[in-house]
């Protein structure tokens, strides 16, 4: 009678030791969640004017390509087997062909250009020129300008609301918002705001523009629909980023001088709240359920996840030194971050908060894609 018992244990003993071994398996080896899957990371190198592209199947960088001096901005085009850039140095928009591995298109936009951002179609290209006060619509398709604007002084990002029809645009020298025509870029409206405005965050039903003062530790809530500004809300330090809750009620802003993340209800324009984080909190990204937070402390070098629905932080993660920029993959397996200082990207596996990996890339690395097919 004791003979079959054993037995049972010994085999429920030996079925755990196999999860077991699977899963420190899939710890190290993402492919095994997804056989056939084919995801790359592209990652762009200030210095050496170049994206080093990362196999996350096979966790190794793939290959290393010119784009042009000083490389930012960079984002996956939606529909279209391309990764997009600015050259910041150069004035022009790059396109780089994922399947060729290199670049197929240069579009002039003008001085300084920092970011773009693709219509909700991806039909249409944004790009503000802070160095000449122009901002240009560049056809997806053909990757020729289609219409061209002027802003104020110095426009340092332009963002398109999510209904494709008005394009907001930070001037940086003359503390203004330009609210200009999605179509025509011709000019809807100049809102005043804090002092010299860079990020622009815009709630999901295009009613309000959340912009961040570089100077102040202000964040001001501007009306879309009446243009008109709202408010202007005293953070107690600089804005590292600018996070919208995927519902659009609150706005996360992780603020490197106070050491913390502030929570900003964006119903009623007000500060509802403030955790205490780190050493300097700068950037993160948000799960698409809006359970967690990821904060990166470009100080203490490490990120820290934040449960939302709790207001609580949970154990750091080390990474590189001075992570900068962060993505996660598509089903939120997997969490990006790029390190600055250390020349590195940090590969996180998100269900068990872990690091799997880090992998070399260019010098300076400031930004990073992806791209599954």
């Amino acid at each position: 009678m004791k003979r079959p018992r054993n037995v049972r244990l010994l085999f429920i003993f030996a079925l755990l030791a196999v999860l077991a071994i699977r899963e420190v398996a899939l710890e190290h080896r993402h492919f095994f969640l997804r056989p056939g899957l084919r995801l790359f990371a592209y990652v762009a190198n200030t210095r050496d004017g170049t994206l080093t592209v990362v196999d996350l199947v096979r966790l190794s960088p793939l290959a290393t390509i010119q784009v042009g001096p000083a490389p930012s901005g960079v984002r996956a085009h939606p529909h279209r087997e391309e990764i997009w850039g600015v050259s910041s140095e150069g004035g022009y928009v790059w396109v780089l062909d994922v399947h060729l591995g290199r670049v197929v298109a240069q579009v002039p936009v003008g001085a300084a250009p920092y970011a773009l951002d693709f219509s909700p179609d991806a039909r249409r290209a944004y790009v503000a020129a802070s160095g000449s006060g122009a901002v240009v619509a560049i056809d997806c398709a053909t990757r020729q300008i289609v219409a061209r604007g002027r802003a104020g002084r110095r426009p340092w990002i332009a963002r398109v609301t999510p209904d494709g029809k008005t394009l907001v645009v930070a001037n940086r020298d003359d503390a203004t918002v330009s609210l200009l025509d999605a179509a025509t870029l011709s000019t809807l409206a100049v809102v005043p705001v804090a002092p010299e405005p860079e990020r622009i965050a815009i709630l999901p039903d295009g009613s309000k523009a959340f912009i961040a003062s570089g100077r102040s530790g202000q964040v001001s809530a501007v009306d879309l629909r009446r243009h008109v500004l709202l408010a202007n809300l005293s953070l107690g330090g600089i804005a590292g980023d600018l996070i919208v809750k995927p519902d659009g009620g609150e706005l996360y802003i992780p603020t490197p001088e106070t050491h913390g993340l502030v929570i900003v209800d964006t119903v009623t324009n007000e500060v509802a709240d403030y955790m205490l984080l780190g050493l300097a909190p700068s950037s993160g990204v948000l799960t698409p359920d809006a359970s967690t937070l990821y904060i990166l402390d470009s100080a203490a070098n490490q990120v820290t996840p934040v449960g939302i629905e709790v207001r609580q932080a949970l154990r750091p993660i080390r990474v590189g030194d001075r992570p900068v920029a962060c993505r996660l993959t598509t089903g939120e397996d997997l969490l990006l971050v790029v390190d600055a200082g250390s020349n590195d990207l940090a590969v996180f596996r998100t269900f068990t908060n872990s690091l799997i990996t880090i992998i070399p890339v260019g010098h300076e690395p400031r930004d990073v894609a992806l791209k599954s097919f």
